[in-house]
């Protein structure tokens, strides 16, 4: 599959008249929980022409492809992705520590990552992922019976708030790297490891009893950040002269 995601992002390299500068896989397969249908989430970054950057009323600073039902590719252009690196974007912060790369400039990838290292919001994350966890509860785990598999997409921005309180760093992408943490009970990683294995195995999991020590986990973890997340320093990470000289740099096609 690496090879036709490769295929499809020089065919709209060439179509848009852009330069992917790095591409990631995003979602379940980065996070290391996919079923066997999952589908392939593909992210990029690309620039393109010098003389597009200078027009009055430029076009849109994203494109999106959605290829097959197998396959989903979108992408930032440079301009859009640094504005939103000033704001401490998540999801573009984990595009740059994706364990899947299909294409990459490696002097682009490690100075934006250096960039993107300088200083960490630390509030700005936490209550981001803390809003997506709370979305993510009341939409799928109300209710006797739930659909299991979402609980996923409640515990994995609880660890990473988890992970930011206690370590003060960008959570890592893999799932499994999140339950490396002393504070997590055993009881607790004994029942995520066994959802872990069945959504790896393809079990449908429909509507089923919850699982009360995830429960209580949840619970306890929303109320915990819910209070303590206001207390922390909220400040600009990023200058503006950093970012301009890095848009300065890499904007642009080689022409």
């Amino acid at each position: 599959m690496k090879n036709t995601i490769i295929q499809e992002l020089k065919k709209i390299e060439t179509a848009e008249n852009i330069r992917i500068l790095y591409a990631v896989e995003s979602g379940s397969r980065a996070w290391g929980f996919p079923s066997k249908d999952s589908d392939y989430d593909v992210r990029f970054i690309y620039t393109r022409p010098k003389n597009w950057y200078l027009q009055l009323q430029k076009t849109k600073d994203t494109l999106e492809y959605p290829i097959s039902d197998q396959l989903d590719i979108s992408g930032w252009d440079l301009d859009k992705t640094l504005l939103l690196l000033k704001k401490c974007n998540p999801s573009l912060l984990e595009w740059l520590h994706s364990p899947i790369v299909y294409l990459a400039d490696p002097l682009f990838h490690q100075e934006l990552l250096a960039l993107s290292e300088q200083e960490l919001n630390s509030k700005s994350l936490i209550y981001h992922y803390l809003h997506m966890a709370k979305g993510n509860y009341r939409e799928y785990l109300q209710g006797d019976q739930v659909k299991i598999k979402k609980y996923f997409y409640v515990l994995r921005p609880l660890l990473a708030c988890m992970w930011i309180d206690q370590f003060a760093q960008l959570p890592p992408v893999p799932f499994e790297e999140l339950l490396k943490q002393p504070r997590l009970s055993k009881e607790f990683l004994l029942a995520v490891a066994e959802l872990l294995k069945r959504k790896r195995a393809g079990e449908e999991m429909d509507l089923e009893e919850k699982i009360p020590v995830i429960d209580q986990f949840i619970v306890k973890q929303i109320d915990y950040h819910t209070e303590s997340v206001s207390s922390l320093h909220s400040f600009q990470s990023l200058s503006e002269n950093n970012l301009n000289h890095f848009f300065l740099k890499w904007y642009g096609l080689n022409d």
